[in-house]
């Protein structure tokens, strides 16, 4: 009798300690796995050309007080092979943080030692290296942009002359970029760090550079600021794109909607203009 106790006994170990090893591997499985993590904050830039004025190709002295730009749905992308915006070849995604909150920004805020302005950050996004970015210009709901997607206030001056400008651009635009070319590398995001990702804004392209050589492409296809001045009255001028396409000649206006098309970049790195591409498909 005590030999069938101490058996029922031992049976009842073993059964016990089984389903106590079997709760213990499904509690394990049921752990979730922690991200690698860190901090992406997305800037705007629109160079010292914005903060500090510059010269046209056309020797007007530049200097803006305001420059609005409306941005949506900007994503960064992990991209492996990376991404060229140039080459035309579709991207290939591993991982993308998104951002589809509009929210206008002014790039001539601060003086020439200012950061570029934070438009968006994200606390939890996941490590890795990031190569890769695409956004939108799109019309605003309320003042400074309502129905705007740029607005740009200023002072142009040439020798006795002075025009007050304010230059509202209504077309929208969606860029999608590689990686940022400049003096230091950007979007590398480690596990618990911070890492920033950059829209540029090249706005020579639109007036052209004084100090770059009348052959440079950024002159040869530039607008300048010659014709916007034909169009001032009384030392002002307060136009929209509809306006502009009115009363600048055609070759003017057509330097116009390119510069605006190449408005995009990443630092110095080039952007695909998907708003053309659209168009065209």
């Amino acid at each position: 009798m005590s030999r069938q106790l101490l058996t029922l006994a031992n049976l009842t170990f073993v059964a016990t300690g089984l389903l106590f090893g079997c709760s213990q591997g499904e509690n394990q499985d049921e752990t979730p796995v922690t991200q690698e993590q860190g901090k992406l904050e997305i800037r705007a830039n629109g160079e010292d050309f914005i903060r500090e004025g510059f010269v046209s190709k056309d020797d007007w002295q530049i200097s803006f007080d305001h420059v609005y730009v409306n941005l949506a749905d900007i994503t960064a992308y992990q991209t492996d092979p990376p991404f060229h915006a140039e080459a035309n070849s579709d991207i290939q995604i591993k991982e993308e943080v998104s951002f589809e909150e509009a929210k206008t920004v002014d790039l001539a805020e601060g003086d020439e030692s200012a950061e570029p302005i934070l438009v968006q950050e994200l606390a939890e996004a996941p490590a890795g290296k990031y190569n890769a970015l695409a956004w939108k210009m799109v019309k605003g709901e309320s003042e400074p942009t309502e129905g705007q997607t740029l607005v740009m206030e200023g002072k142009a001056k040439k020798e006795e002359q002075t025009i007050d400008f304010t230059l509202k651009i209504d077309q929208e635009y969606e860029y999608i970029c590689g990686e940022f070319v400049g003096g230091e590398r950007k979007g590398i995001l480690e596990t618990g760090g911070a890492a920033d990702l950059e829209l540029t804004f090249h706005f020579d392209h639109v007036f052209g550079d004084a100090d770059a050589s009348a052959d440079d492409d950024t002159n040869t296809n530039a607008l300048g600021f010659k014709p916007l001045a034909a169009l001032a009255e009384d030392g002002k001028l307060e136009v929209e794109m509809s306006e502009l396409e009115s009363q600048l000649s055609a070759k003017d206006y057509e330097k116009l909607e390119k510069a605006l098309m190449g408005l995009g970049h990443v630092g110095e790195g080039h952007c695909q203009d998907l708003t053309t591409t659209d168009t065209k498909n």
